[in-house]
């Protein structure tokens, strides 16, 4: 019976996000459970994606990509795939009514990371639109529900979180980026004279991004507040570390927070929210 397969879709999409990203399950495990299944499967979507184009050395990157997005594309249409992650990922899209575009978008930002792209302001733009801030509409698209007046009042805060997100991802993995896959996201910095200015003013922007989203988390419906102030905190406490680093030490470590700070920074978080300090 489908039921059992898409259970399956489900479960499979659990096991992606946990293992690959311990900050982002602790963030869903505090969302409302209604909304666990969902946003497993937008992870589990991107995250496989995102892997074609980061981690399958030695392979065609580019016809995967591509058989991926035409197996995204048949999934939605036919509203079933074999493949568990984009079974479950297609049930969330028809569910909540996820826009093509955004979809779109994300592919095209994927397809920048398989050639070597010299990043104009412009391009930049393009690829965090693409890879972090239609990710954030994705969800919000879940935390609404629907909602398309409160969808549309929160759109702003939702892809200035997930640039956020993207853009300490980018500092935190410098060194794998520039070094092992010949990356530089950053527009007009040489990587090879990487200076503390140049660094202070990429801080600058990645604080206003933060300070504009946290408004709009403190609008979310109760459902989805608690998870996504999780999240936020935790990548703030990131990029507060990354921000003490001299900018040449970037490049010789990838930065983490270890799992008994993550613990403390989840208790903390926690707090906060039941105080209804946020």
């Amino acid at each position: 019976m489908k039921p059992l397969f898409d259970h399956l879709s489900a479960q499979v999409s659990k096991m992606t996000t946990r293992t690959y990203s311990t900050s982002f399950s602790l963030g869903i495990y505090f969302l409302n459970n209604r909304l666990h299944n969902s946003i497993y499967s937008i992870y589990g979507f991107v995250r496989i994606a995102d892997e074609i184009v980061d981690s399958f050395e030695g392979y065609d990157k580019q016809s995967l990509l591509q058989k991926f997005r035409q197996e995204t594309n048949e999934a939605i249409v036919n509203r079933i795939s074999v493949n568990p992650i984009l079974n479950a990922f297609q049930d969330t899209v028809h569910r909540y009514n996820i826009k093509p575009e955004l979809i779109e978008s994300f592919f095209c930002s994927m397809e920048m990371d398989l050639e070597k792209v010299e990043y104009t302001p412009e391009k930049y733009r393009q690829y965090i639109l693409g890879s972090a801030e239609v990710v954030g509409l994705m969800c919000l698209q879940v935390f609404t529900g629907g909602d398309i007046k409160m969808y549309d009042e929160l759109k702003l805060y939702a892809m200035k979180l997930g640039a956020a997100f993207q853009k300490v991802n980018f500092l935190r993995d410098m060194k794998d980026d520039y070094q092992v896959l010949g990356r530089s996201y950053f527009p007009e910095v040489d990587m090879t004279a990487f200076s503390g200015t140049q660094k202070k003013q990429i801080e600058k922007e990645i604080e206003q991004d933060f300070k504009i989203a946290l408004t709009g988390i403190k609008k979310l419906p109760a459902s989805s507040r608690g998870g996504v102030y999780l999240a936020y905190v935790y990548y703030r406490s990131l990029f507060n570390k990354i921000k003490k680093m001299p900018p040449q030490k970037i490049f010789t470590e990838r930065i983490r927070i270890n799992n008994g700070k993550k613990i403390g920074i989840l208790l903390n978080s926690m707090l906060q929210y039941k105080m209804h300090w946020i």
